[in-house]
């Protein structure tokens, strides 16, 4: 039963991001163009939502779905490698055109050659699994 409230939220999710124009290479490329301010808006957006979300569960001690305490760790002092993979991250979002996210969606939509695009995240994230002890953090 819980996976259908996952499904329906994804469902959700990717209507929102397709109708707000989100997974647009389009509006993606006029972003990276500062062209427009479509893109930083959505992000704005986001970034508020999650730092109210972040503070409610803080101060009223809100549980997950399975009646534990949700604890959020601080995270370490910004880092050398947070501006690495943030570069690497942005570059790949520049020249696909998309962020994982809306790989899916994209793929829901029937854009199929973004297939190509996940093999390549997944292949991506899978040897970063795999040499992830051998680089330096």
């Amino acid at each position: 039963m819980k996976i259908i409230k996952y499904i329906l939220v994804g469902f959700i999710f990717g209507i929102v991001l397709t109708k707000s124009e989100a997974v647009s290479w389009y509006r993606i490329y006029e972003m990276f163009q500062f062209q427009s301010f479509h893109m930083y808006g959505i992000i704005s957006v986001a970034i508020a939502t999650g730092v109210i979300g972040i503070q409610i569960i803080k101060r009223n001690n809100i549980k997950d779905i399975d009646g534990n305490a949700i604890e959020i760790e601080d995270k370490e002092p910004g880092n050398f490698r947070y501006w690495i993979g943030g570069t690497i991250f942005g570059l790949g979002w520049a020249l696909i055109g998309a962020c994982p996210g809306p790989i899916y969606i994209l793929l829901g939509a029937g854009y199929y050659s973004i297939g190509v695009v996940l093999v390549g995240a997944m292949l991506g994230t899978y040897l970063y699994g795999v040499i992830k002890n051998k680089l330096p953090h």
